[in-house]
């Protein structure tokens, strides 16, 4: 659902829909998922308008990020554990992609030098203090404080991988990414991603975070969820599920092949009409 808010965002305002595979977490990755995801793509007719890119194959990127930011003395290394984090924070902090956080605010604890006799497991970038607001086309307008509700947070583990709100800060610049539309589930890790972009003297984009979908127990749909693959639906079913996706994005129905369903939605896409929050995902 969110490639196709994308698309349309995309199309509307005369741009460019750029399909990046952010693939990071080898020691999560499903073999062929990437594939899958692209295969799936294009049965709805959301092909990118570039070539793809593969974020496990910009690490010199990353590298070069990490070194501006070290430059500038806002990167650390951290020897915590995230059961130590989990035992002296005092609240939760927001859920995050890929596990990179602690479960808990950062307390602070390395950010004066790591313990004697400690290696370090993470860089974290020492998040700025003071409020930072932006305004989100679906969910108007947003603020956080990362330096009291997240803490310092982290962008590269010790064992190499880079996490994900650097990746995408140093890819979004680099691909010239104007306005970035996503699920609603990565709302609350904007606020980095802009302390990240301010550091690196690089611009933000405008942000459109789209409805969560879940199932009846609230719980996000995908396949861990009972949710089928996309290669397994027929093409009268690839058909009712992206007029499903329109339909959860607040938009008219409309019927015919996917590039046709596409063309018609966008004639009439209005993002006012996009839901907040999370929807209950309808039957295909």
């Amino acid at each position: 659902m969110a490639a196709v808010g994308a698309w349309l965002f995309a199309r509307q305002a005369g741009g460019e829909f750029l399909v990046r595979i952010e693939d990071l977490d080898r020691a999560r990755e499903v073999k062929g998922s990437a594939d899958e995801i692209l295969r799936a793509l294009g049965r709805f007719g959301l092909e990118s308008d570039r070539e793809v890119v593969f974020q496990t194959r910009r690490s010199a990127l990353y590298e070069a990020a990490c070194g501006a930011l070290r430059h500038r003395g806002l990167l650390f290394p951290c020897a915590c554990t995230r059961a130590e984090l989990a035992r002296v924070a005092s609240a939760p902090a927001p859920d995050d992609p890929g596990d990179e956080e602690p479960i808990s605010i950062y307390p602070g604890t390395c950010r004066s030098g790591l313990p004697e006799g400690r290696a370090a497991r993470c860089l974290r970038f020492r998040a700025p203090a003071g409020p930072i607001l932006f305004e989100d086309a679906v969910c108007g307008v947003q603020e956080q404080d990362v330096a009291a509700e997240v803490g310092d947070f982290v962008v590269q583990r010790a064992d190499g991988p880079f996490a994900y709100q650097l990746a995408v800060v140093v890819d979004d610049a680099a691909q010239g990414v104007t306005q970035v539309v996503r699920g609603g589930d990565l709302l609350s890790s904007t606020a980095r991603q802009i302390a990240l972009q301010r550091a690196l003297s690089l611009p933000t984009p405008r942000y459109a975070h789209l409805p969560v979908v879940v199932g009846p127990d609230g719980a996000k749909l995908g396949k861990r969820a009972g949710a089928l693959p996309l290669d397994s639906l027929d093409e009268r079913r690839v058909r009712a599920s992206l007029s499903a996706a329109l339909s959860i994005l607040g938009q008219w129905p409309v019927d015919g092949a996917p590039n046709q369903m596409l063309a018609q939605a966008l004639v009439r896409f209005d993002p006012a009409r996009i839901p907040k929050g999370s929807v209950q995902a309808p039957a295909v």
